[in-house]
């Protein structure tokens, strides 16, 4: 963001740029029929199909440190982000429209990085990029896609449908894009004050080895478009799905709430990486509370039929961490004590007093 020989985005344009970003797109999906060009894209869904349409918004300083986040991660990441929504009802993604806002120290080659990782997402999963929009900002880098995607009617997953003696699974592993964060929380703070103290930035470099799985889980993470295909072709209908965002604790109290349930998880287990429990250790913080509380590993969290058990026990990479139950029996984690206790969200609420994600 610094290179003098970068190109002020107003030598562009607004248009300009917008021509430069998708002068090369083609498109690959059939229900994409026009992209970018005219005033909207145009989309001609299925027959017998139903439309998925999510959006996020990611701001700098609120979602994301531009000190130690990469423009082509940032942008992989904020796709993917949007993606796995769509992957959490059980749906295909087809379409996604960005939206940027950048100040002015951003340059063309700047926003060439963002779209760079942005695409690569798009390719990863199959996406058709058809649209968005661009704007001048004062508060800093502004991130936000619309992500639209495609489901059988009767095959769509909502967070209302967990029923009694469900099965409770997950995607993954958990608490490694939390422990990614502090890591890079701590390298910022220490690089910062040996800076300060007149130490040259590159010899302040901060040495990552050792620790790139849970960065990547940070600043590049994957939408588990997999597991939606696993658990269609092994013909697994979950009866209700979110994807981790904020956290496990938060997201079953959610499908709990809309469900009219109460649900009993088991902490030995919740699948956790050995680099997460590890960096944990360092931190003198408990691997558990990483997994319940930290958010953004865009697992799958979602409750299959009972009558399911077999063939959900046969797929790669899922685990059965619990079961649903009465709503009246509440909502409990048994820890590997035997011990029972409430469940709690304590993990991102994106408009408290210091929404404050990098941090």
């Amino acid at each position: 963001m610094n290179d003098k020989n970068a190109t002020p985005i107003s030598q562009l344009g607004e248009f300009g740029l917008i021509r430069h970003l998708t002068q090369d797109i083609k498109l690959t999906n059939s229900t994409s029929y026009r992209g970018v060009g005219d005033d909207c894209a145009v989309i001609e869904p299925q027959s017998g199909y139903r439309q998925l349409v999510t959006t996020d918004i990611l701001m700098e300083g609120i979602h994301f440190d531009l000190s130690y986040t990469p423009l082509k991660h940032l942008g992989y990441k904020a796709a993917v982000v949007n993606i796995s929504d769509v992957c959490a009802m059980m749906g295909l993604p087809q379409q996604l429209l960005v939206s940027l806002a950048v100040d002015k120290r951003f340059s063309v080659e700047d926003v060439d990085q963002i779209y760079s990782g942005i695409r690569l997402a798009c390719d990863r999963y199959g996406v058709d990029l058809v649209g968005g929009d661009t704007s001048s900002s004062l508060t800093g880098l502004v991130i936000s896609p619309t992500c639209i995607g495609q489901a059988q009617a009767d095959k769509i997953v909502y967070r209302s449908g967990a029923r009694d003696t469900d099965l409770i699974c997950v995607s993954g592993n958990l608490g490694a894009a939390y422990m990614g964060l502090q890591l890079l929380e701590r390298e910022k703070h220490v690089y910062d004050q040996q800076v300060h103290k007149g130490v040259s930035s590159v010899t302040a470099q901060p040495d990552f080895s050792g620790h790139e799985y849970i960065l990547e889980r940070q600043l590049k993470p994957e939408a588990r478009l997999d597991i939606v295909h696993r658990l269609k072709k092994a013909d697994i209908q979950p009866t209700s799905m979110m994807d981790i965002s904020d956290g496990l604790s938060s997201e079953l109290l959610h499908i709990c709430k809309q469900s009219q349930t109460g649900c009993l998880i088991y902490e030995d287990r919740i699948p956790i990486d050995l680099q997460t429990a590890a960096m944990a250790e360092q931190f003198n913080i408990s691997p558990t509370t990483c997994a319940l509380n930290g958010g953004e590993d865009y697992e799958l969290l979602f409750t299959v039929s009972l009558a399911d058990y077999d063939k959900v026990k046969q797929l790669e990479d899922i685990r059965i961490i619990g079961r649903i139950q009465k709503a009246q029996y509440g909502c409990e984690l048994e820890t590997s004590s035997g011990q029972d206790y409430p469940l709690e969200a304590q993990g991102w609420q994106a408009m408290s007093e210091t929404p404050d994600k990098s941090s």
